[in-house]
């Protein structure tokens, strides 16, 4: 298994680790069991990735700890590999998610969490989290354009489900 690019894996489970960017934002994506159980099949598939816009593979479907994910997101005529690792995969009546880390080649470095809950009243949330640093030469050069970048996808994948 290749390694992933930052030492704090896991971290996205509870306080984020300093000396990155944070990120966690949470929308209600509707209520009810079947709500979940679709949201949680389509969050296994890749889907809200594909449709946030990014060509995405996995070597495994539906997803797990392990599997590795490969995407290429298109800024403009720019077009930028984006390997990670899901490195925590869960999946039980009332919670789903998983997590994945960078691997070399992943323009940043950090760990991003997406989660679903079914809260006891029947609400079903969406979470992502994440922590961020720049990885890659054009990451860092590109500073507040890099961080507009991922705030866009961020938008767009909790608008996914």
């Amino acid at each position: 298994m290749t390694t992933v690019t930052y030492a704090e894996v896991g971290a996205t489970a509870g306080e984020l680790p300093a000396g990155y960017h944070h990120v966690r934002l949470t929308r209600v994506i509707g209520h009810g069991r079947e709500v979940f159980d679709r949201a949680s099949d389509d969050l296994f598939a890749g889907l809200v990735q594909r449709r946030a816009g990014a060509r995405i593979r996995l070597s495994d479907v539906p997803l797990r700890e392990g599997t590795r994910v490969r995407m290429l997101v298109s800024v403009g005529p720019l077009s930028f590999r984006i390997p990670c690792l899901v490195v925590w995969a869960e999946r039980s009546a009332t919670s789903a998610g998983y997590a994945y880390g960078t691997l070399p080649g992943h323009p940043e470095r950090g760990e991003e969490r997406f989660a679903l809950h079914l809260a006891p009243s029947g609400e079903v949330t969406f979470t992502i989290t994440a922590f961020s640093a720049p990885g890659r030469w054009f990451a860092l050069l590109g500073g507040p354009l890099a961080r507009l970048v991922q705030s866009r996808m961020t938008r767009r994948y909790l608008a996914a489900l």
